[in-house]
């Protein structure tokens, strides 16, 4: 979780730099999870240290492993054995131990220093004495060993024999395109909570395992999918699924992808104070900017590893901010943005219906569509032409089909 909260800047911009450069390059899943998992070193140079300095506690940073690259939560153990699933305080300390030497050390202004200890050990609580080091069901680490801890629990997490590591990142990774995960919600992977699809989670674990952990490889895959592909429009019969993929569920564009679009369809860039011009939403490093149409549609914190951060709910505040909210409005009188160039090239109302729907929806109005918007543009006073050719954008630009995947 890239955040200026408890970053400088320069140690923000490398942490988002490495993860950055990590993606554009399709670094295989296993080896980024590897890297953060093992980053030490200078927090500027290697962005990926910064983990390590976001999170300073071993239980904190073993609670994130967890969270982020096997997809559960083992918080609950921290004070009793989980109620819902498998995991003992004893695992519990045992996992956190191996991050009980990690340590930092400042260097040049604004750097940290991430390094490992030769000695030292997390005391757990209702024992009074350290648990042997060791992964979730993994084999333990010797006490008195001093080797870098984090070196074999990286072996361990990312083992193709590891039942959660590869399930868990292609449960994300559906669940990004589908909406709904195999398993749900996508950080609560437990027995106890199987997947809706049992044997598709295991056919896209070994299919990511078979492909050396290339996610462009499952993105592909899963677009190219009939599953991927069905209607967003209900039949009779399956007007009540939600969980097994009978046809596309409707979701809402996430914040930054939103804004973006808004600002892309009515040729008017969104301006974020400290960010060059053109700065798109999506690549705001971390959500530590003032935008109240991101915070309205669900734009996360980045405070806790989990997803329940982001939400997709409605909200009566974002039918408000559509409906007569600065944002659009802005968009819509901004100089020399796409209602602009369109009236200065004198186009005829068709026309300007025609290019309304091409930027904001990639697709012809229907005849009836057309009928309508044209009407409203060709029976505008001279004087109220401007006004109505807003409100035509506008009536384009708030539409389900803008607001969603469908």
């Amino acid at each position: 979780l890239v955040s200026s909260k408890k970053l400088v800047a320069q140690a923000m911009w490398s942490y988002y730099n490495w993860v950055h450069d990590q993606v554009a390059a399709n670094t295989p899943w296993d080896q980024f999870a590897r890297k953060i998992v093992t980053a030490q070193g200078s927090t500027l140079e290697n962005g990926a240290a910064n983990f390590y300095v976001l999170r300073e506690d071993p239980r904190d940073m073993s609670e994130t492993v967890s969270q982020a690259f096997l997809g559960m939560s083992i918080n609950c153990a921290k004070c009793h054995n989980h109620p819902m699933e498998k995991w003992t305080n004893d695992q519990y300390f045992k996992m956190a131990n191996l991050f009980a030497r990690v340590r930092k050390k400042s260097g040049v202004v604004g750097e940290n220093i991430i390094f490992a200890a030769a000695s030292g050990d997390l005391v757990q609580p209702l024992r009074g004495k350290p648990q042997v080091p060791a992964p979730l069901d993994g084999q333990a680490v010797a006490m008195e060993d001093t080797a870098v801890r984090r070196l074999p629990l990286a072996v361990w997490l990312v083992a193709p024999e590891n039942p959660y590591f590869t399930r868990a990142i292609v449960n994300r990774v559906w669940a990004n395109y589908l909406g709904v995960g195999l398993v749900e919600k996508v950080d609560d992977l437990r027995e106890t909570n199987p997947a809706s699809n049992e044997k598709l989670q295991g056919a896209l674990a070994d299919f990511l395992a078979g492909q050396k952990y290339d996610l462009r490889a499952l993105m592909r895959a899963i677009l190219q999918s009939e599953t991927y592909q069905r209607t967003s429009d209900p039949l009779l019969e399956n007007t009540g699924d939600d969980r097994f993929y009978a046809r596309y569920y409707p979701k809402r564009l996430m914040a930054e992808v939103l804004l973006d679009a808004v600002s892309e369809a009515a040729a008017a860039p969104t301006t974020f104070k400290g960010y060059p011009a053109g700065w798109r939403a999506t690549q705001l490093p971390d959500s530590n900017i003032d935008s109240y149409f991101l915070k309205s549609f669900g734009r996360p914190d980045r405070e806790k590893t989990c997803e329940c951060e982001r939400t997709a709910n409605p909200s009566i505040s974002q039918v408000l901010h559509l409906s007569n909210g600065d944002t659009l409005q802005q968009k819509l009188t901004a100089k020399n943005n796409r209602i602009d160039q369109l009236l200065a090239a004198k186009v005829t109302p068709e026309k300007f219906v025609e290019e309304t729907y091409l930027a904001c929806l990639a697709r012809f109005p229907t005849e009836p569509e057309r009928l309508a918007l044209t009407k409203v543009l060709a029976d505008a006073p001279e004087e109220s032409r401007r006004a109505a050719a807003e409100d035509v954008f506008w009536a384009v630009l708030s539409s389900k089909e803008f607001l969603f995947n469908h």
